[in-house]
């Protein structure tokens, strides 16, 4: 499959290691080329069969839309431009084109997110909960989408909205922890990401898994059909 990276950073740089892994026909664009996606035309996404972005918040959704207009499938692992969903959902879902995007692409952090929905129950039994996430100094947004992710499931689960602590330092790849804290006692849950390979190799599956299909995919929802 011919496939697009987005992005030349630490993780874009690895899809693209990952794809050509995988026997895959890997091409590139970073920012300097790619300002206000005016390198992605019609014609130079016509052989593109997925994109897959990571990018940043501010280059992200102009990367959607010039997809959208091409009718080309796209796979965003960027953060930080949530509060669009809706109105990305309804272009998406107006073009006819396949889009998955998640917070996190790494099977470990999706297995975390069942883990701590099943957690969830104790809020109902007087415990407290936090979210801490800790990430590299250089990362745009805070908190992150993947501890945005976790607390909408906790919220979800229990009707309880959790404070999210962020801390910005060295190269910290991706710390995630729930804490619940009640009189009797404390339970601590954590994912520590030990490299972004795990990020690179789930971006991948999922522009597989995304050939050929339609509609609006959320990767915490479809991880396991991987």
């Amino acid at each position: 499959m011919d496939i697009l990276i987005l992005g030349r950073g630490k993780t874009g740089a690895l899809v693209a290691d990952v794809a050509r892994e995988r026997s895959h026909r890997v091409s590139v664009l970073c920012a300097t080329d790619n300002q206000y996606a005016s390198a992605l035309t019609a014609e130079r996404l016509s052989k593109v069969g997925v994109a897959i972005d990571f990018t940043t918040p501010q280059a992200v959704l102009g990367n959607i839309e010039a997809c959208v207009r091409a009718g080309k499938n796209i796979v965003v692992g960027t953060t930080g431009w949530y509060n669009e969903v809706t109105r990305v959902r309804q272009l998406v879902e107006q073009s006819g084109i396949g889009f998955l995007y998640g917070a996190n692409f790494s099977f470990g952090i999706n297995l975390f997110y069942e883990v701590a929905r099943t957690a969830a129950a104790a809020i109902q039994h007087q415990y407290l909960g936090q979210i801490f996430e800790r990430h590299h100094a250089h990362k745009k947004d805070a908190p992150s989408g993947t501890a945005m992710t976790l607390r909408r499931i906790i919220q979800d689960a229990s009707d309880a909205e959790l404070e999210i602590t962020s801390f910005r330092e060295g190269d910290v790849v991706g710390m995630h922890e729930l804490v619940l804290n009640s009189a009797n006692d404390t339970i601590y849950l954590c994912h520590d990401s030990k490299s972004r390979r795990g990020f690179a190799e789930g971006a991948v599956r999922a522009a597989e898994w995304l050939a050929g299909k339609q509609g609006f995919f959320d990767f915490k929802d479809v991880w396991r059909e991987l």
